[in-house]
């Protein structure tokens, strides 16, 4: 109906609802005009069943509350959307792997890709379930972290390079005069948690500082509030404590400044990671390493947009690196 309405062909139509095909901007927009007076919306599961793709990216999480998760999935959402796929969501255990019942509900809505965002929902389990779809995982090692062991599942990777946000956080940290530097740890089972914690420990011992005393974390701002008590009642303190988020950043500053009467940065120094939105909050106007979050999710893009051209391609890699945001918590 829309097609004899506009005066034009079906295909033209059908390129018309595809971002992505060539089409005169005047003659898209007069067809999506005549498709909403008539109320017209595309059947997506005659088309998927021609066109062999869902227009559904599987998001995997371990949290949807915390504020890097909730404004990571925000953020690529609407990436995603502006790309014409829709976003299908799923949450881990909290030991971070993956439920059978879900793993049989992605099988079933077949997405054209998968972001794994917990590196415990292993490539081997996930092939069981994907049809064409390639998973993309984050790797934060030193190297490239592309594809997988030989003979292993098809993967593509999103790598992070953390070493020189580290180097950048702990250099300021020094430069001011911190020798006693703590490490607030995330989640145990998150290999994020345990690359930055080596580096951490490397980049100290290169700058001829002591190992880090460990604070034991896990991402959130209460167990971090508690171990700072802890660390400075029981351990006598520290100069600077270095967290693996920006939540856990915001626990040690307060428990610093409302029960221990330290003054940050005058008297404890503190550097987070991630650069959240509230970093900038003036309550904590905190220096931070950033994962710059746009540049982040338009990796993710172009990694799918790539593999649905070409599927048949050798493992993709992108890279985005880290750097350290001065704010007024170092100084």
């Amino acid at each position: 109906m829309v097609a004899r309405t506009a005066n034009v062909s079906r295909v033209a139509v059908s390129r018309a609802f595809n971002p992505h095909a060539s089409i005169k901007p005047a003659k898209r927009d007069m067809i999506l005009r005549v498709a909403q007076e008539l109320n017209y919306t595309p059947d997506r599961a005659a088309r998927s069943m021609v066109t062999g793709r869902s227009h559904l990216v599987g998001v995997i999480v371990p949290d949807v509350c915390s504020p890097w998760e909730s404004q990571e999935i925000d953020a690529l959402t609407t990436a995603l959307q502006a790309e014409g796929f829709a976003t299908l969501l799923f949450k881990t255990r909290i030991d971070l792997s993956m439920d059978e019942t879900l793993l049989t509900y992605m099988k079933g809505y077949n997405p054209d890709s998968v972001i794994a965002f917990t590196e415990n929902v292993r490539p081997q389990i996930l092939s069981r379930v994907l049809d064409r779809a390639v998973p993309i995982y984050v790797v934060y090692g030193d190297d490239d972290g592309a594809g997988d062991a030989p003979g292993g599942p098809l993967t593509d990777r999103l790598r992070v390079v953390q070493r020189t946000g580290i180097e950048q956080a702990v250099a300021l940290m020094q430069g001011y005069g911190a020798r006693r530097i703590a490490f607030l740890s995330g989640v145990r089972q998150s290999l994020a948690t345990v690359e930055r914690e080596k580096l951490v420990r490397r980049v100290l011992a290169e700058r001829g500082l002591p190992p880090p005393v460990l604070m034991a974390g896990d991402y959130t701002y209460d167990t971090a509030y508690r171990e700072t008590l802890s660390l400075f009642r029981v351990q006598g303190g520290v100069d600077a404590v270095f967290a693996a988020n920006d939540v856990g950043a915001f626990g040690v500053m307060d428990a610093l400044r409302h029960e221990l009467g330290r003054r940050v940065p005058e008297d404890v120094q503190v550097v987070g990671f991630d650069d959240i939105l509230q970093a900038h909050w003036k309550s904590y106007n905190l220096t931070t390493v950033k994962i710059d979050l746009i540049e982040r999710v338009q990796a993710f893009v172009r990694l799918i947009l790539a593999r649905l051209r070409n599927p048949g391609q050798p493992a993709l890699t992108e890279t985005i690196v880290t750097r350290l945001v001065v704010r007024g918590t170092v100084g």
